[in-house]
């Protein structure tokens, strides 16, 4: 579905991210781990076109890499920032509404998205009526997942989703994520909880000052001794 082809993005003379070469499959779920600071977060903003990048990104047989944000977000390609970017004086309700704006005209559809969204999300529909600026920080990732999905996106790329978040709300959150990815939705999940991300992952690729380092089957990765060692906080011995 994806493919990125010697990606690279520099911030002035600094480096970010250089020649990064990887590829989503539809129905997959592709994760992007690395420590702070390896251009995981600058990645996924050349990716949905929110930062200039060399190389050629490659969606459904195009290259869009010199394509505004609002084509790509039309094509399907969906990001949700680890700000979470909600409209906080606004109340829940209205938040997913804007995430089904590109369908604005096929109001049918619209209630069908949202009323599958207050089903994977409960707590969502108790507080339809409440100001997004007043939610808990796992219902405002809630929220921020559930306005994307209102896009019906065809690439749902997430930022850091556990980001800030108690223990217990991560695995709500990825409880929910393994459960989009078992519908068949693609995922780009870029994430610093190594072990839930991969424990989540059908593909991962290990992102280093800038370049992939490792690469290989989540499965592989999470008994791999150096990724143990390195980002699951295990002893490569």
């Amino acid at each position: 579905m994806l493919e990125a082809k010697n990606v690279s993005v520099s911030y002035g003379k600094l480096m970010a991210v250089k020649d990064v070469n990887f590829a989503i499959e539809e129905g997959k779920v592709v994760t992007v781990i690395g420590p702070n600071g390896a251009g995981k977060t600058t990645l996924l903003k050349a990716l949905i076109g929110q930062l200039q990048c060399s190389g050629d990104i490659v969606y459904s047989g195009d290259n869009i890499a010199n394509t505004e944000v609002e084509a790509r977000v039309e094509r399907g390609i969906v990001l949700v920032p680890e700000t979470r970017e909600l409209f906080t004086d606004m109340i829940v309700s209205d938040n997913l509404l804007l995430g089904g704006y590109v369908h604005r005209r096929k109001a049918a559809q619209v209630k069908e998205d949202m009323d599958k969204v207050y089903d994977l999300f409960p707590r969502l529909r108790e507080r339809r009526m409440q100001l997004a600026g007043t939610l808990s920080g796992g219902e405002r990732q809630m929220l921020a997942l559930g306005r994307a999905l209102m896009g019906r996106p065809k690439l749902l790329m997430l930022d850091e989703p556990s980001l800030g978040l108690a223990p217990i709300i991560v695995r709500e959150i990825f409880k929910i994520i393994t459960r989009l990815g078992s519908e068949g939705v693609t995922m780009l999940l870029v994430e610093q909880n190594a072990r839930a991300a991969l424990e989540t992952a059908d593909y991962g690729y290990v992102l280093e000052s800038g370049e992939v380092v490792h690469q290989g089957r989540a499965s592989d990765l999470i008994r791999d001794p150096k990724v143990m060692a390195t980002y699951l906080g295990k002893s490569a011995g």
